[in-house]
């Protein structure tokens, strides 16, 4: 794309897509037919009103790519002329996301997971099989694409595939509909299919028909402890239906938000203080505070953004909780919210998490129409909305500020810091960010106290803690323990296989541990006694049939494609780890011992110099498998 716009026009399919989102062009400036004489006396709006817009540009994008499969130069020019965004700057945009393309493509795409979990149930033999019968990645075939995709997020149902179809009734893009207020248009599952356990003939047959897939099972499926009366977080699923409003009220839904109604905003913070909450996230760092630095900040407005765009190779459980529980992460976000005096929250939800994307709009919808949402919550004068903004397939935009620029329409790439969030976050403003675990754990802490929430779990890690399991294990899914339960009990539940040859504890940018090492209790200062880290609660469990190199190999692959590419130590970092292990995949002794010299001294610049988690992590796990496994000796 040129700097300028282009002769290229949008087709009518394109024109409406983009008009659904944002209304008809006002003028001929921002994309009207032709523009009047009017329209040549003057130009109305400017730099203030352009920079209101920018932030429906992902959504534009999306509406467009989810109505006819790709986004053509015509329709690029189309969404930047009414957005006033320069087509160099939306050209960046709309190719640093994998699920866009900026190329014609068939409307079916067919994403097939290759990523750790699935790889270690055979996602190779899948592919191989697929390319035989559809050809290599990227041919068009039975009307349909296939390409090869980092975690889909359906560790427990591996090997995993996703199909996205492109058409009229497809999901909105997530921003501001026409009516100003949010919700999506259309079904979100009319025009998708999960096909898991995937094998190449199910995956051919769904390409050719996607409404003959297989209907996708409840999420409980993903909770082998479902039923349980000792589970907290995860009581819910299974157990009631997530779309009904009032079975999640008649299961004590709501009760926590009342209680933060009567404590009051530094009520709820001093709660959440006491209660010892910590972000879930692999961070670790107090929620309580996170909420009290924010509500302090003077300027304003306040934003709270929910990240769940859970990317880290091995996580699931927060798009359990989203498709199992979705108002309790209403509730929660709206007590959040509460707590730190902000109005508008925004979920930043994975693109590859289609049903979850339904239920919450669905669970938004009813919250508003019950008063639960909207000017004035449940009668107290607060006025609190939720709007859901999708992503496009981009690890790095689990970072916090990643997902402000995303958000605001700009590339998804890493801020330094400071300023922190809570000064200058989403839009320049004050701005909590946690993730869906997080935020849902606040609900026990209000309904019961903070003292009976600090009682279970250890003194610096309370509470309870969602642990995805998958690999070979006999019941892969999602387990909640009270922090302190060792390693060996959750692989006992899990149901371990009988040669253990390793677990990966907190995904691809975590670290190893041996089978003799599974005493390690499951808390954040256990862990890092223990040498690795708890993460996010990935547990990926590994027997001898594992070629581990391979699996190192994918690692470095994973981190080469999701840099940013913002930053030279992770960009080149990235790179050169991978090319050494390209090498040394084979090999072992001193033919390797050089290269391995090599990715130590790359791997410390990375972890010392890049600007984001995702180079400081990026040699973890291999540092682990060579200093821990004895991998390449």
């Amino acid at each position: 794309m040129d700097l300028r716009y282009t002769d290229a026009v949008p087709s009518d399919a394109e024109r409406e897509a983009v008009d659904a989102l944002l209304g008809p062009p006002p003028s001929g400036w921002e994309g009207g037919a032709e523009r009047t004489d009017e329209d040549l006396r003057w130009a109305k709006g400017g730099a203030s009103a352009a920079k209101d817009r920018r932030d429906q540009l992902l959504p534009a994008l999306h509406t467009v790519n989810d109505r006819v499969g790709w986004i053509s130069e015509g329709a690029l020019n189309y969404i930047c002329r009414r957005l006033t965004v320069p087509p160099a700057e939306a050209y960046g945009v709309a190719t640093f996301y994998a699920m866009f393309s900026v190329r014609p493509r068939p409307a079916k795409v067919l994403h097939v997971c290759t990523d750790l979990a699935c790889a270690a149930r055979g996602s190779a033999t899948v592919c191989a099989d697929l390319t035989d019968r559809l050809g290599p990645p990227g041919t068009p075939a039975e009307g349909a694409v296939w390409q090869e995709s980092p975690c889909l997020g359906l560790c427990e149902r591996a090997p995993a595939a996703l199909l996205l179809q492109a058409g009229p009734e497809a999901p909105s893009g997530g921003g501001r509909t026409a009516a100003g207020d949010g919700t999506a248009a259309g079904d979100a599952q009319r025009h998708c299919a999960v096909i898991a356990p995937a094998t190449a003939p199910a995956l051919v047959a769904a390409a050719r028909s996607p409404r003959d897939a297989p209907e996708e099972p409840p999420a409980a499926v993903a909770v082998p402890q479902a039923g349980d009366p000792a589970l907290v977080l995860l009581r819910r699923v299974g157990t009631v239906d997530p779309e009904s409003l009032d079975d999640y009220r008649a299961t004590g839904g709501y009760a926590a938000l009342r209680r933060a109604f009567a404590l009051g905003p530094a009520g709820v913070i001093r709660e959440v203080l006491d209660a010892g909450l910590v972000g879930r996230g692999g961070a670790a760092f107090p929620t309580g505070r996170k909420w009290q630095a924010t509500a302090q900040q003077a300027d304003g407005p306040h934003y709270l953004v929910c990240n769940a765009d859970e990317s880290e190779p091995g996580t699931f459980k927060d798009r359990v909780l989203m498709e199992g529980d979705p108002y309790a992460l209403v509730e929660a976000m709206t007590i959040a919210g509460y707590a730190i005096g902000a109005r508008q929250g925004y979920i930043y939800l994975r693109g590859e998490y289609p049903r979850a994307h339904e239920r919450l709009s669905r669970a938004l919808a009813g919250a508003r129409t019950r008063g639960l949402l909207g000017p004035d919550v449940l009668g107290q004068g607060y006025a609190f909305d939720i709007e859901i903004r999708r992503g496009a397939g981009a690890y790095i935009c689990g970072e916090e500020t990643a997902i402000f620029n995303s958000i605001e329409g700009q590339r998804g790439e890493p801020r330094s810091k400071p300023p922190f969030p809570v000064e200058k976050g989403l839009f320049g403003k004050p701005t909590a960010v946690n993730n869906v675990e997080t935020l849902v754990n606040v609900l026990p802490i209000l309904e019961h106290g903070a003292a009976a929430y600090a009682a279970t779990g250890t003194e610096t890690s309370t509470g309870t803690k969602l642990f995805c399991v998958s690999g070979q294990v006999a019941r892969p899914g999602v387990y909640e323990l009270p922090f302190g339960a060792d390693l060996r009990e959750l692989l006992d539940l899990a149901g371990p296989p009988e040669r253990l040859r390793a677990v990966l504890l907190g995904g691809a940018a975590g670290g190893f541990v041996r089978p003799d090492e599974l005493d390690v209790p499951l808390t954040f200062e256990g862990t890092r006694a223990a040498g690795t880290t708890l993460g996010s609660g990935v547990v990926l469990v590994l027997d001898d049939t594992v070629e581990l190199p391979r699996v190192l190999l994918r690692i470095a692959e994973f981190f080469r494609d999701e840099s940013c590419g913002q930053c030279v130590p992770c960009r080149v970092g990235t790179v050169r780890q991978e090319e050494a292990l390209h090498r040394i995949v084979d090999r072992t002794g001193a033919a390797a011992a050089e290269d391995i010299a090599l990715m130590r001294e790359v791997g410390q610049a990375m972890r010392d110099a890049s600007i984001c988690g995702l180079g400081q992590t990026a040699w973890n796990a291999v540092e682990s498998a060579i200093d821990r496994l004895g991998v390449y000796k």
